[in-house]
Order: C-alpha cells, then sequence, then structure tokens
C-alpha cells in the first residue's frame, strides 16, 4: 500500500515542482513574483510524504542498505540471522521510539490546527500527522518481516531471500 501510495503522490509532486521552477524562471524574466508559499510547501511536503512512506516499503522489498562484507556472500542463514538482530536491535526499538517521541508533537499539531509561518502557507497537522502513520506502517512491516524471518528459521518458508546477481566488486 505504501509503495502504490508513494508512486501516485510523485505523479502529483513532479508536476507542481515542474510548476514551481517554471514560474520562478518565468518570474524572473518578467520582473513579477509568480510563485507562492502554498505551491513551495506543497512541494516539499509531497517529497516528505514519499520519503516517508518509502521506508516501509523498502524493507518489505529488501531494499535497504546494509553493510555489503557482512552480509553479500553470506548463507541465507546468516543473512536471516543479520536481519534478526538487526530489526530486534536496531529496526524494532528505533521504530518504537520515533512513534512514542512524534506522538505528543502531532497531537498538539492537530489539537491547534498548526499553521505555516509563512505567508499562504500550508497547515502543518498533516505532514506532521505522517510522520506518525509513517513509523507506524515501518512498525507494522517490521513485525511482518520478523514473522517471515521466524517461519524462515522454523522450516516453513525455504526463499527468504530474492535471487539477486552478485554485487559489483571493484578490486
Amino acid at each position: 500500500m505504501a509503495g502504490w501510495l508513494a508512486r501516485a503522490v510523485v505523479l502529483i509532486l513532479i508536476p507542481i515542482g515542474f510548476l514551481n521552477v517554471f514560474l520562478r524562471y518565468v518570474g524572473q524574466y518578467v520582473e513579477a513574483q509568480l510563485v507562492n508559499n502554498t505551491w513551495i510547501e506543497a512541494q516539499w511536503y509531497l517529497y516528505g510524504l514519499v520519503f516517508l512512506l518509502m521506508f516501509p516499503y523498502l524493507l518489505r522489498y529488501d531494499g535497504n542498505v546494509r553493510v555489503d562484507f557482512w552480509y553479500a556472500e553470506r548463507s541465507d542463514w546468516v543473512k536471516a540471522m543479520i536481519d534478526l538482530i538487526g530489526h530486534l536491535v536496531g529496526l524494532v526499538p528505533f521504530t518504537l521510539l520515533a512513534i512514542w517521541v512524534s506522538w505528543k508533537p502531532v497531537w498538539d499539531s492537530w489539537l491547534h490546527w498548526e499553521m505555516s509561518p509563512d505567508p499562504g502557507g500550508l497547515p502543518r497537522a498533516p505532514i506532521k500527522g505522517m510522520i506518525l502513520v509513517a513509523f507506524v506502517l515501518l512498525g507494522m512491516q517490521a513485525l511482518a518481516s520478523l514473522i517471515r524471518l521466524a517461519a524462515f528459521f522454523t522450516g516453513r518458508e525455504e526463499q527468504l531471500f530474492m535471487d539477486r546477481e552478485a554485487p559489483m566488486r571493484i578490486e
């Protein structure tokens, strides 16, 4: 779901970004301010939304960055163990901490309907709310990944990792 939504947001983001750049350059040519804060903030809100939504998507499709020499040439069992330890020691505590830390500021932002300090700016509450939503989705995906890892270790899932070409090495 997060990947599909991120792709849809990118399709909205591209024309807004193009419009901002185009109007800025035309405005310089005609010596007028053609771009307003609404469109500029909409662009960075959408960019932030894509960034936040891609965390669970990348975790689901194994697109997260790892240290190659610890991971690339290892057996599936060792890769699964590295993932399990990484999830339990790093990802899950970080996700829970992020949810805990962001809960109150998000709540306050919605309670007071926080607005941008810039004239013509957008409300800040929706984008702040997406921070919390993104970390909840990341936590759910981390839980799903832990379940898949448990299935692998108990023999219920045979292939946990996608077959990929070996990483290119420069020696």
